[in-house]
């Protein structure tokens, strides 16, 4: 995955806002990346501009290799399905439905069979530490189970791109490291170009690399063992 120059502006009375700023970020397959800043820095912009939800004023935003300036609205939600996993701060798992079908249903999203991608959906649950918890609804699960259980459900479709937003917000200390962790395993894994948005900078040791961005720019970047001061 990666932004190149990517600047992006909001209408903000008669003038315009800059959300980000002459930004460029690249983030190798199998590599985890953690955007971190205070609140307002720009971070939700970024993840919104690669995960193609909203297009930039400037600059190229390049996923798996493929462009997606000029792509029409069909093509981006084709490639947001297919190419891109995107973990949400919240698990917003369908209450009726148990883990293994909330995974299921992504499959159905893609027009495949959700019964034939059941045994994807179980392996994924393995993957996370939920094999045996795959019959098992929303209420009858932890705080930490939902949040893998959305991790394992934005990883069915095999996306090359991962995105994660805030997910060790709502978890406690040791909850949170766990979940970390497990990122990293998975992006090892599946190979995977994740970028995971933070403004905590804790737990990050294990990342490949740590951006800083302040004010719409990247004003910083660093190993995980030079967390920048926030």
């Amino acid at each position: 995955m990666e932004l190149a120059g990517v600047t992006l502006t909001y209408p903000d009375g008669a003038g315009r806002l800059t959300a980000l700023d002459d930004i460029s970020l690249r983030v190798p397959a199998g590599t985890l990346t953690a955007v971190v800043g205070p609140s307002g820095s720009g971070k939700s912009s970024l993840l919104a501009v690669a995960a193609a939800l909203i297009t930039p004023d400037r600059g190229r935003v390049i996923i798996d290799g493929r462009d997606t300036g000029g792509m029409s609205r069909r093509e981006l939600t084709a490639l947001r399905r297919t190419r891109i996993g995107t973990v949400f701060q919240q698990p917003n798992l369908l209450p009726s439905l148990t883990a293994a079908e909330q995974l299921q249903t992504m499959a159905h999203l893609d027009g495949r069979s959700p019964r034939g991608a059941r045994p994807r959906a179980l392996e994924l649950l393995a993957a996370v530490g939920l094999a045996d918890q795959a019959d098992r609804r929303p209420h009858q699960l932890s705080g930490g189970q939902r949040q893998r259980v959305n991790i394992a459900r934005a990883l069915m479709n095999e996306p090359a791109v991962l995105l994660v937003d805030e997910p060790t917000s709502a978890l406690d200390h040791e909850r949170g490291a766990a979940v970390l962790d497990l990122l990293v395993t998975l992006t090892r894994r599946g190979a995977t170009a994740t970028v995971l948005v933070t403004h905590d900078p804790a737990h990050l040791d294990a990342v490949d690399e740590m951006a800083e961005v302040r004010d719409g720019r990247l004003v910083s970047r660093s190993g995980p063992r030079e967390t920048p001061a926030l």
